[in-house]
């Protein structure tokens, strides 16, 4: 599905992506359902890539590596995934748009798909997103950092974790030691930023607190407010 909104997404350009679930439901309920959402977007940023995804799971571990084999990981990229967070509510991403509509079609398939496997599952029917997702343009290489770490501690505003090396369905881990939750696979292109990760890890906690403030102060004051 392509999302058809007010202003076109630039190639080689970056944005902020996010949207939250309908009335605030909680669709991310399990350590299967992080994983599930964090496999698609993995693979789903790749446009040889074009499985259904309840038809891909059903292969065998031979049969997924045989087709990932043939995807050529470095050329064929429709959007770069710089950070991400995966909340109980709600989705972050920070996407460089490789290839027209590619945010569109790779944010449509990754929400899409997920609501067919989350209906599924639990037995339900109706939308499960609140409308199309949103996007914000990043104007500058400043920006672009900070924003990141607004992502990152995400779980800890929220009071879901004191820290945020301790939340496993975000792209903090990645940007610290390498590895993420699903098999130690390396999703994020973050090799953008000249910050080795000691000093990275110090960016981010530094403003933890004040962040965390700063989220409580929203939330009594904007309906609907997500993080």
């Amino acid at each position: 599905m392509i999302t058809i909104r007010k202003e076109a997404l630039v190639n080689d350009h970056f944005y902020h992506i996010y949207n939250r679930s309908i009335a605030k439901y909680i669709v991310f309920n399990s350590l299967d359902e992080f994983k599930r959402i964090i496999q698609m977007i993995n693979f789903f940023r790749f446009e040889e890539f074009n499985f259904k995804w309840s038809y891909f799971n059903r292969l065998t571990k031979k049969a997924q590596l045989e087709i990932l084999q043939n995807i050529d990981l470095d050329k064929d990229k429709i959007v770069s995934v710089i950070a991400f967070c995966i909340m109980p509510t709600h989705v972050h991403f920070l996407l460089r748009q490789n290839k027209i509509n590619g945010i569109s079609n790779y944010t449509g398939r990754i929400l899409n798909s997920y609501s067919k496997f989350f209906n599924f599952k639990h037995k339900r029917i109706g939308p499960l997103w609140a409308g199309r997702f949103k996007s914000v343009r990043i104007k500058s290489d400043e920006q672009l950092l900070h924003l990141t770490r607004y992502i990152h501690l995400n779980p800890t505003s929220a009071g879901l974790v004191k820290n945020p090396g301790e939340w496993n369905y975000s792209s903090y881990k990645e940007f610290i030691t390498g590895h993420d939750l699903c098999d130690k696979q390396f999703i994020c292109d973050n090799d953008i930023f000249n910050i080795n990760p000691e000093k990275y890890e110090k960016f981010v906690n530094d403003r933890k607190d004040y962040q965390r403030k700063l989220s409580l102060i929203k939330n009594s004051l904007i309906d609907n407010y997500s993080g």
